[in-house]
């Protein structure tokens, strides 16, 4: 159990020092977000501010957090096919530990610089004028986690299956861009026709940012008007969506790793 540990915390560390010295990464990571929260955000307020009567960039700020843990981390896990190509994954599979505790560290490591730029935007968003307390942080702690943790799922099963870094980075825009739209990030997803709902309703990023907002908007009068399902709902299919994307992805990383 204590080798499996310090091999998970050992790649985690791995992956967080070099996304760390990737700073134009860093940098487009952290000014994307913060150009929605403001600049979106306000531009919404004469439409969506006054239909939903909740402030538009508070709004976008409930949406685009959650957005940002999880794409970042998924968008890390394309290191897994960059280790495939020049074979530093077949040095990891010499280790005497899991595959799954492999992926695990792999996906601590991205979470860990995603909360760091959750961190970031939270603080621009409380310098704008956004509602956020103490007892909001804490409350908002675990469903971000949980957000990090389901991009990290996510891209593993995506990037797993795919042969090489471009081919990922090439899907993986593909599947994620639409996700901020049917994902309800900057505009909730009510009154939408039936057929938009169950297209929504596949996309993983749409749980996890109506999980924030659930936490965020609880007890507020603009709750009935932003939130689409419970918070404990949302909490079990991300839980649901996570262990079968790790058991997934996991297998095919083995299996591909395994006959190549």
């Amino acid at each position: 159990m204590a080798r499996e540990l310090w091999a998970l915390l050992a790649i985690a560390q791995r992956d967080l020092v070099k996304l760390l010295r990737d700073r134009p990464r860093l940098a487009v990571n952290l000014a994307f977000p913060i150009l929605l929260v403001a600049g979106l955000g306000s531009v919404l307020q004469p439409t969506v501010g006054k239909v939903t009567g909740v402030s538009a960039v508070t709004l976008a700020f409930t949406g685009v957090l959650p957005a940002t843990l999880f794409q970042s981390t998924a968008a890390g896990m394309i290191s897994i096919a960059e280790d495939r190509e020049n074979d530093f994954s077949r040095t990891l599979f010499v280790a005497p530990v899991s595959r799954l505790t492999l992926v695990a560290g792999k996906i601590c490591g991205e979470a860990t610089v995603a909360l760091f730029q959750g961190a970031c935007v939270v603080a621009f968003a409380a310098a704008i004028g956004v509602p956020i307390t103490g007892g909001l942080l804490a409350a908002l702690l675990l469903p971000c986690l949980a957000c990090c943790l389901l991009g990290g799922a996510f891209g593993l099963v995506t990037v797993a299956s795919l042969p090489n870094q471009r081919s990922a980075m090439d899907v993986f825009q593909f599947l994620i861009i639409p996700q901020y739209v049917l994902g309800g990030v900057l505009v909730p997803l009510h009154g939408v026709p039936g057929y938009i709902d169950v297209i929504a309703a596949v996309m993983p990023l749409r749980y996890a940012v109506d999980l924030v907002r659930g936490v965020y908007f609880h007890g507020t009068p603009g709750y009935q008007q932003v939130v689409t399902t419970s918070p404990v709902l949302n909490a079990v299919v991300i839980a649901g969506v996570f262990a079968l994307a790790m058991t997934a992805g996991s297998l095919v990383f083995d299996y591909r790793e395994r006959t190549r």
